[in-house]
């Protein structure tokens, strides 16, 4: 029998969403649950070589595999205008196998992003993760106001996910409420999971 785990997926392009995935994956193994850190590749809108299946350094590449066989999965994305990146909005465009066969339906779910500015599109972001993982049935799962830094923080943090504002030089390193919250999501999902289990 394969061991349970919960998948957190992201995609980073300056590193702090990449950084918020490792605060969340802690807040899961601080409860006993094993975490797979996964990313996306990069798209590009004329390609002259294949990719590397595998990254040269950083997390591997998400697999189909690794979202069907999740117990959990926790999303994160920097925002785009204000919705997720193209490349993981690419990802789950290939989800159609999963879909049909209902391979993520009743597993929980949260997001989580990054930002350049604290009005740059953290909420609505966090919402357009929203609508892929509810039509493949999947449970929902935001903040709770039980974390005191969800009213505390000054930079990010929503009821509908941790968020991180980067700056828009990108160099802005994650306060201590946002880890906070990081990582209490993180908690909060794998509870859910042994809930369920």
């Amino acid at each position: 029998m394969m061991q349970q785990y919960i998948l957190v997926l992201y995609y980073s392009k300056y590193g702090s969403t990449r950084d918020m995935a490792h605060l969340i994956a802690q807040g899961i193994e601080n409860l006993g649950i094993t975490v797979k850190i996964r990313t996306v590749p990069e798209i590009y809108p004329a390609v002259q070589q294949a990719q590397a299946s595998i990254p040269d350094e950083g997390d591997i590449y998400c697999s189909m595999a690794d979202l069907e066989n999740c117990a959990a999965l926790a999303l994160g994305s920097p925002t785009r205008f204000g919705n997720m990146a193209s490349q993981m909005k690419y990802f789950w465009d290939q989800t159609t196998s999963l879909w049909l066969s209902g391979a993520l339906q009743d597993k929980p779910a949260c997001v989580f992003t990054s930002t350049g500015s604290l009005h740059g599109g953290q909420e609505s972001t966090l919402l357009s993760m929203y609508p892929p993982l509810l039509h493949h049935g999947m449970l929902l799962m935001g903040l709770s106001n039980a974390a005191p830094a969800l009213s505390n923080t000054k930079t990010g943090g929503t009821p509908y996910g941790a968020s991180h504002v980067s700056g828009t030089r990108h160099d802005q390193q994650i306060s201590q409420d946002e880890k906070q919250l990081c990582i209490a999501q993180g908690e909060r999902l794998a509870r859910l999971v042994l809930k369920l289990s």
